[in-house]
């Protein structure tokens, strides 16, 4: 992405000084295609790496895979997941797959570390091995492979690009983000199915379409809806304790959904009428530029987005507190040494 396009979103001092500036842009759209609100380049084309999740198991959910395997919404909401791979995650995972008859060895993700710092230590300890279903993905690639099996399609390859599935996939992520299929850029995620990079702004599209799909057909609709409310009423499904996305949704009660991508990307879809009678949805993604690697700015930023943009309310506000928008910055002795802050104000028609 051009440098110059990309400004500054959030600043750390050191006394008087600007020690480190995390760069990028913003875009928020509503679900009729128009930029209510942005900041930088809102045609910033990068990757949604997993805040693509939701509209990758769409396809699955609009052919009515969770009445066909009797799905929970916990068992929704996992396959839109990026779960830390707690003992609880795990057991909804292979409850989907005994629903499903998807096998864990089936899942061609990966391994990795659980996200859970407390999982993954008592792992360790025990030496117990790392298995695919504590990979985060593991929820998205169970419902990838039970859409194959319910449409009698191959499994082995179930994550190529050229695979019936993820060519559905794709079909679908152009419908939500107005984007031509010939235009989406892909290339292969951390779990090695395909991943998309499209606007900025077309993917706020999609998420506030999400949050409000009355213009799609009457399966879409369902489908969506259920999508929203299995990850804001199971937001524990979606990322896990102690992670931003989980307890932005758990704070908003059903006002928004929230989904994390790695790279520093960040999507939140607002519900229609959050913001005033009769208000539309809104989809809101953001992209910082150097990957925000340890995760330091992208919570705050996105707080101070749905500030900026009203959407919090001051109870809210009070119990997001420790993610941001600003916090004093201390050393290894409990001396304040500078701050971390927002540094952006949107350019906003609201």
């Amino acid at each position: 992405m051009p440098k110059t396009d990309q400004l500054p979103l959030y600043e750390l001092t050191r006394g008087e000084i600007v020690e480190s500036i995390h760069c990028g842009s913003i875009a928020v759209s509503d679900n009729q295609g128009r930029l209510i609100a942005w900041y930088g380049d809102p045609n910033t084309t990068t990757f949604l790496r997993s805040s693509a999740k939701p509209f990758q198991a769409l396809p699955f959910i609009e052919a009515e895979g969770p009445e066909r395997f009797n799905l929970a919404a916990e068992e929704i909401a996992l396959i839109c997941a990026s779960h830390s791979g707690t003992d609880k995650h795990v057991e909804h995972i292979q409850n989907l797959q005994e629903k499903t008859g998807v096998q864990e060895s089936d899942l061609c993700c990966g391994v990795h570390p659980p996200f859970d710092d407390r999982t993954a230590f008592e792992l360790r300890m025990h030496g117990k091995p790392l298995t695919p279903n504590r990979h985060n993905c593991s929820g998205k690639h169970t419902g990838m492979l039970a859409f194959a099996q319910m449409q009698n399609w191959s499994t082995a390859d179930y994550f190529e690009p050229e695979h019936p599935v993820q060519k559905k996939i794709l079909q679908t992520f152009s419908e939500m983000t107005g984007v031509e299929i010939e235009d989406i850029i892909i290339a292969i995620d951390g779990c090695s199915a395909p991943n998309f990079a499209i606007p900025l702004f077309n993917a706020a599209l999609a998420y506030a379409r999400l949050c409000d799909p009355a213009d799609f057909s009457s399966a879409r609709e369902r489908a969506c809806n259920t999508i929203i409310s299995s990850m804001a009423n199971h937001a524990r499904m979606v990322s896990g304790p102690n992670r931003f996305d989980t307890r932005l949704m758990e704070v908003a009660s059903g006002k928004l959904v929230s989904k994390a991508g790695a790279e520093g990307y960040q999507a939140i879809g607002i519900m229609p009428g959050y913001l005033g009678d009769d208000s539309p949805a809104l989809g809101i993604t953001f992209k910082i530029s150097d990957g925000d690697l340890r995760d330091r700015a992208r919570p705050a930023i996105a707080i101070e987005i749905l500030y900026q943009l009203n959407v919090l309310s001051e109870i809210e506000k009070k119990e997001l507190m420790a993610y941001g928008p600003s916090r004093r910055l201390k050393n290894f002795r409990g001396i304040e040494v500078g701050i971390a802050r927002p540094v952006f104000k949107l350019n906003s028609i609201l």
